[in-house]
């Protein structure tokens, strides 16, 4: 039984990820667990490419996303349920930060989608199996329908 679900998402692959949205958000009521969700803005600063976009951009790429976020969860388990859900917007690696907001919270399950792998990560995309060989609580992955991706 789960007290907290950490629920990955990438919020520029909506339409893959609304299923683990509502795979997490069942998980949640069954278990009466408090449900997360986090997104990751990719840390743009820390790089040559970073010397390329405004100061203020990642800022901006981080409230823009929160609004995402908020939008993409009202709009997959409805307005009550996204009143009760935290939102998180990290920046940095996937996998990273999803793995140190799970043990910072105190999560129980993460629940991560399984995205189109490329040829080397043919079984799970290479953040869902970073999370799943690293995370010390348990994690469910929800392949997309329709076969393997």
């Amino acid at each position: 039984m789960s007290n907290s679900i950490l629920c990955a998402i990438d919020i520029n692959q909506p339409e893959t990820d609304t299923e683990v949205l509502r795979i997490a958000h069942r998980l949640a009521i069954m278990d009466g667990a408090r449900l997360d969700v986090i997104t990751v803005v990719p840390d743009f600063g820390m790089s040559v490419v970073g010397s390329y976009f405004d100061r203020d951009f990642h800022d901006k790429a981080v409230a823009r996303s929160r609004e995402m976020l908020d939008e993409f969860v009202r709009d997959t388990i409805g307005e009550q349920a996204n009143d009760g859900v935290r939102h998180v917007v990290a920046t940095g690696k996937a996998y990273e930060e999803i793995l140190h907001t799970a043990e910072e919270i105190g999560s129980d399950l993460i629940v991560i989608g399984s995205h189109k792998p490329e040829l080397r990560d043919y079984l799970l995309g290479p953040n869902a199996a970073r999370v799943v060989r690293h995370s010390d609580c348990s994690v469910y992955v929800v392949r997309p329908a329709g076969g393997r991706a």
